[in-house]
């Protein structure tokens, strides 16, 4: 079961790294507007992130 966890952190931080290796300004101006996102919008996207995931989890398995 850890092996897993570590695993799939892994996987994230890869992923994760994608998008600003391939387009760092890109990058930037996302994070900049993240950064200005009121903390309603911020807090819906995350949700909205978590139930995708765990959806794509329950068709995965």
């Amino acid at each position: 079961m850890w092996h897993d966890l570590w695993v799939a952190l892994a996987l994230v931080m890869v992923i994760e790294g994608i998008i600003p290796f391939l387009s760092p300004g890109a990058t930037k101006g996302m994070m900049l507007a993240v950064a200005e996102m009121d903390d309603k919008s911020l807090r819906i996207s995350g949700l909205v992130s978590m139930v995708l995931g765990v959806l794509a989890l329950y068709l995965v398995n």
